[in-house]
């Protein structure tokens, strides 16, 4: 785990920013801060990108498309613009009110699900409505203390198994986005090395050139290793891409498995650009009770209120944790205005059009580079809003250039292993299982669930109920439920 950089004298008690940020007092600086809220933009201005084209080309109930789209792209630029305002609102939100650094933007996995599993069944607004709902019973959850109390009631290491298997996750995220990691074709294993086994292809080489290039840095102790690191291989891939005319991996129904994977690198033709907000306010709060029923729509918001409410306990903790910010118990500061502001976040990316807003993970990369205070958030937040205008700019960034710092930060996180005694099985099951089912599931929620009910089952069977505390026996069971979600649609005929 990194040690906090010892604070610039100039700065100590100096500014108002220093004083409000606790920037000194945290062994940061604001130089420090900067670089570590533009690696964390940069780590995660895919999703300006990529929302868009999971969102835009799915059809709700009656074949529309979000934002008025006709289904030819037209609609992306206004669900970029959508994404990226709600992200940057929230993420300065996230730094002013709870002064910590994390990010925030419209889930990964949330938004496939609510474009390809809710919005199916509905319109748009109604879809969109569930998201608001899910978000303000959160925000309750969070007003009455409830999603605090369920917090203290994990246990330490199993906290410390969260963060690790986060850690791993996040890695493999990077290893996939880089196309270092790919699905098979046959399907006779899951996962295999670049291309048929073999690493091929420019962009899974600017990939390894950035993990090399940090990775040097980052053991010499070189200042801004991470930032230095995206923009070189940026540099590399604009190069390359010049040279190689190398294009993405899928034009139209074509697929070129060693082409780039979301952003071609190229220097734009403008550098500004009017962004749209036809999504903004395409939500109906209670639509959706009407469209598919009062039990339909309940399950729905369970699951991806129960997304919502572990994934961001899970991301806060790794965070506070791999920026030595959490208190004896386990807690970042502020944990009260960090929940209030993640739920916040939820209902506005449902009012906004854009899908559930939550805490990302890839904050970790801006920690990695010395962020410790809500200014690296503010920074973050406000190149989101700058991205609506400058959204050219952000598409010269391939993934290939940015997620190597997800590995090295997963290496980091990993550290907090040691912490684990896995000598002790009721403790070690539940956190082995955390660990592996995040990256082997790719859902943050799973693992936590996972570990959840094999801890409280496992107290059971050793005779050990009254050391159960009485929220996790409630948490494990809501975790049984999600599991079983299907069979209980089945059951009830939805």
């Amino acid at each position: 785990m990194p040690t906090a950089t010892t604070a610039d004298p100039r700065q100590t008690g100096s500014s108002t920013l220093d004083r409000y940020f606790k920037i000194s007092e945290r062994g940061s600086t604001i130089g420090q801060e900067v670089r570590g809220g533009v690696v964390t933009f940069f780590t995660m201005a895919y999703i300006v990108v990529l929302n868009p084209l999971i969102l835009g080309f799915a059809k709700d109930v009656n074949g529309d498309f979000l934002g008025g789209g006709s289904g030819d792209g037209s609609n992306l630029p206004a669900i970029a613009a959508g994404t990226a305002l709600v992200a940057g609102l929230l993420t300065i939100l996230m730094g002013v009110v709870a002064n910590f650094p994390l990010a925030l933007a419209t889930g990964l996995g949330l938004n496939a699900f609510v474009a390809f599993a809710v919005a199916s069944q509905m319109t748009w607004a109604d879809a969109m409505g569930l998201v608001v709902l899910e978000g303000l019973i959160i925000l309750v959850l969070v007003l009455t203390g409830f999603r605090q109390a369920v917090f203290h009631a994990v246990p330490r290491q199993l906290k410390v198994a969260i963060s690790v298997g986060i850690g791993l996750f996040i890695a493999l995220i990077g290893f996939v986005d880089a196309g270092f990691v790919r699905r098979t074709a046959s399907g006779t294993v899951p996962v295999q090395l670049g291309v048929d086994g073999f690493l091929g292809g420019w962009p899974t080489f600017v990939f390894v050139v950035g993990l090399i290039l940090i990775i040097v840095l980052w053991v010499r102790k070189v200042r801004g290793a991470i930032l230095i690191a995206i923009v070189a291989t940026t540099v590399l891939a604009i190069v390359i891409e010049a040279i190689a005319k190398i294009g993405p991996m899928v034009v139209g129904d074509k697929v070129n498995p060693t082409g780039w994977g979301l952003i071609v690198p190229e220097l734009p033709d403008k550098v500004i650009d009017s962004p749209s907000f036809a999504t903004v306010g395409e939500f109906s709060l209670l639509g959706s009770f009407q469209s598919v029923g009062v039990v339909s729509a309940a399950l729905l918001i369970f699951t991806l209120m129960l997304a919502d409410f572990f994934d961001t306990m899970g991301t806060m903790t790794a965070i506070g944790a791999e920026a030595n910010l959490l208190d004896e118990d386990g807690l970042p500061p502020h944990t009260d205005r960090i929940l209030v502001v993640d739920s916040l976040a939820a209902a506005a990316g449902g009012a906004a059009g854009v899908s559930s807003n939550t805490s990302y993970i890839e904050s970790a990369s801006g920690v990695g580079e010395g962020a410790r205070t809500g200014l690296a958030s503010v920074v973050t937040g406000v190149l989101f809003l700058a991205s609506m205008v400058f959204a050219p700019l952000i598409k010269v960034v391939p993934s290939e250039a940015a997620v190597p710092a997800l590995v090295l930060v997963g290496f980091l996180m990993m550290q907090q292993v040691k912490d684990i005694d896995w000598d002790d099985v009721e403790i070690a099951i539940p956190a082995f299982l955390t660990i592996v089912l995040m990256p082997f599931t790719y859902s943050i929620t799973a693992g936590i669930g996972a570990g959840f009910v094999a801890y409280v089952l496992i107290k059971i069977v050793r005779g050990k109920i009254s050391a159960i505390h009485p929220l996790m026996w409630l948490v494990a069971g809501l975790f049984v439920l999600y599991f079983a979600i299907d069979p209980i649609k089945g059951l009830f005929g939805v």
